[in-house]
């Protein structure tokens, strides 16, 4: 959950306007009309085909046909059982099935009482369809970049952030509240100059997180390593984001430094903050103006002191990320650098007497509460890291990942799926990998391998996956993630990721078919219609809360959006339009609250950062869900 991260309007000033948002009363469609919903990215050719019509009434046994891009039927057959209600307007939900489709080309779904045919989609031999995707999201990086070397690409960027290059280090700001980004008093500064310079920018905002970036770039490299193919283009992010990382982290002081930029001004309005000006980012470094100095000379805050114990979430996943590095790297004396570098920061960790995790400032940007999934995950990667390099530390990472893992099924299992905050999926996968590795070794000399229990974290691998699929089962969609609050869209990729995980280190295929659901719900086989990476499905207009692809007038491709939230975070409105926003949609129309439904909302508007904002770990969970 993330109570109010990413939100380029400042708090207080949200809480205070609000905006009577425009209701689609002469919507697209009645209430009646039946909408078929399907997955717009496609579906390989083997693979089962489902999707949904959601009406007024009953529609169960209506007749329902498949077109091909002439207007020919080539299929046939009945709607589905009612399998619930929507909302009150769309009382039934039924099940398509068209799984018999299977010749390569471009067809609707046309139901018997429906307004209209479904989205065009794609029928594919392989896994090209996934692929492309995945592609899509890796170039979302490449527009996500700071610093120097950033690619003019779609969206016509510019070299931002030069000034990064000898930041000055301050202390942690003092917060008004436990619920503000707002500080009070000034920043003090502590050290420096420091080079952050480079980097990928957090979200739609202009921040950098130590946190979010080892989290992302330790899935690209994990889907480098686990991908059915090598994109060149995956590598160049995925080292782009290791060269930043190894910035923030200082192997003379041992320092981890886990942030640049200060999200907002100060309550008494000496200095502006990041969220409250909307920009393009090279603005910043011809800035002049002396409340503006932390937009321009951005403040750089660390982890801990230097030499002193770090966060145990921060120096797992940050090792976790050069030792994912070590494994794919082919040059041998960098990947035994990066190896170096990851047990150093392993070895930072705070173990014992862990309270508050230190994530970002504020904490209440990323709340996470998780941090012995992080310690296994850094492990695991260690220990596959050494076994490929044969250092003899391999044996040790690998105990000391599987008396992680006990600690987490004793203290944290149960509560959450593979997400950002929760890394124990991916870690349970490779700590299986590195057991059986290491058995192999032992059976080629004398020694023996010591016993990791397979078993537990196996079952704690299905265990997540029954989450997903117990809510799935009472929800009309087949939605396994928790859509009224933040950060459905990156669980249900992390459900896709995880049945896959799940069926390579089992052989068993029971979760394919619910993972494969979690793909069809995220691509647009859900209430709104609409496939939460931008660049896939119908050309409709897209309002991503992103502040380039906003000035700029140009589409965010590959970017993921935090999808449906609460309702309830938008009783309040939306406020009005920062100075130089656009405003978007154009016609002011919010075309998706008829579909409203269940707790949740899902508004595509530029000012719906709890909607629309896409963010760094949402493209990377889904280009390692659509990779493997």
């Amino acid at each position: 959950m993330r109570p109010f991260r990413r939100a380029v309007l400042p708090l207080a000033v949200a809480a205070s306007l609000v905006l009577a948002m425009t209701t689609a009363a002469a919507s697209e469609v009645t209430p009646t009309n039946g909408l078929v919903r399907i997955n717009q990215l496609g579906y390989a050719a083997g693979a089962a085909k489902v999707g949904y019509v959601m009406s007024g009434s009953a529609m169960t046994g209506a007749r329902f046909s498949v077109l091909d891009r002439w207007g020919r039927r080539v299929l046939t057959g009945r709607v589905g059982a009612d399998a619930g209600e929507w909302n009150a307007a769309y009382a039934h939900v039924h099940r398509i099935d068209f799984s018999a489709v299977r010749r390569p080309g471009r067809y609707r779904v046309e139901v018997e009482g429906s307004s209209r045919p479904s989205p065009e989609f794609e029928v594919k031999v392989g896994d090209g369809l996934e692929q492309a995707a995945a592609d899509k999201a890796v170039g979302f990086f490449t527009e996500q970049r700071d610093g120097a070397h950033v690619p003019s690409g779609p969206l016509g960027r510019k070299a931002s952030h030069l000034t990064d290059r000898a930041s000055s280090v301050y202390d942690w700001p003092v917060f008004s509240g436990p619920d503000t980004d707002a500080s009070t008093g000034e920043l003090q500064r502590i050290g420096g100059p420091v080079d952050v310079e480079g980097g990928w920018f957090d979200a739609g905002d202009y921040l950098k997180f130590t946190h979010i970036a080892a989290y992302s770039d330790s899935l690209l490299w994990a889907s480098a390593r686990d991908g059915r193919r090598l994109n060149p283009t995956l590598l160049k992010e995925a080292r782009h984001g290791l060269d930043w990382l190894d910035k923030m982290w200082d192997e003379r002081t041992k320092t981890l430094y886990i942030q640049v930029g200060v999200g907002t001004g100060n309550v008494e309005g000496t200095f502006v903050g990041d969220h409250d000006v909307w920009r393009l980012p090279e603005v910043d470094d011809s800035l002049s103006a002396p409340g503006e100095r932390f937009l321009k000379n951005r403040p750089v805050f660390r982890a801990a002191a230097p030499g002193e114990p770090i966060s145990p979430n921060l120096a797992g996943r940050t090792a976790a990320a050069f030792a994912l590095a070590a494994q794919v790297e082919l040059s041998l004396t960098k990947a035994r650098r990066y190896l170096e570098t990851a047990a150093q920061i392993y070895a930072q960790a705070k173990t014992t007497g862990v309270s508050q995790l230190v994530t970002s400032l504020p904490f209440a940007f990323y709340p996470e509460s998780a941090w012995r999934d992080d310690l296994e995950l850094g492990a695991a990667e260690l220990a596959l890291a050494a076994q490929k390099l044969r250092d003899p530390r391999a044996r040790t990472w690998l105990q000391r990942a599987d008396y992680w893992a006990g600690q987490y099924l004793e203290h944290e299992a149960g509560g959450d799926t593979f997400n950002l905050y929760d890394v124990s999926a991916l870690a349970h996968a490779d700590l299986i990998r590195a057991a059986r590795a290491d058995r192999r070794i032992a059976l080629s000399g004398a020694d023996r391998s010591p016993r990791v229990d397979v078993t537990a974290v196996t079952a704690d691998l299905r265990a997540q996956l029954e989450i997903g699929v117990r809510r799935a089962a009472g929800e009309p969609f087949g939605a396994g993630a928790q859509y009224d609050n933040f950060d459905a869209v990156p669980h249900a990729f992390g459900l896709a990721a995880t049945a896959r995980l799940y069926r390579s280190v089992t052989g068993d295929r029971h979760y394919d078919s619910f993972g494969a659901r979690q793909l069809d719900w995220n691509f647009g086989a859900n209430p709104w219609g609409v496939p939460f990476m931008i660049g896939v499905g119908e050309p409709i207009e897209r309002c991503p809360h992103h502040q380039i692809a906003n000035i700029k007038n140009r589409p965010l491709v590959g970017a993921v959006v935090n999808g449906p939230n609460s309702a309830d975070l938008f009783e309040e409105g939306l406020g009005d339009n920062l100075d130089a926003m656009r405003p978007c949609p154009s016609s002011g129309v919010d075309r998706y609250e008829p579909f409203t439904g269940k707790g949740s909302r899902y508004v595509d508007d530029v000012r719906s950062w709890q909607a629309s904002e896409p963010a760094d770990d949402f493209a990377a969970i889904a280009v390692y869900a659509l990779s493997l």
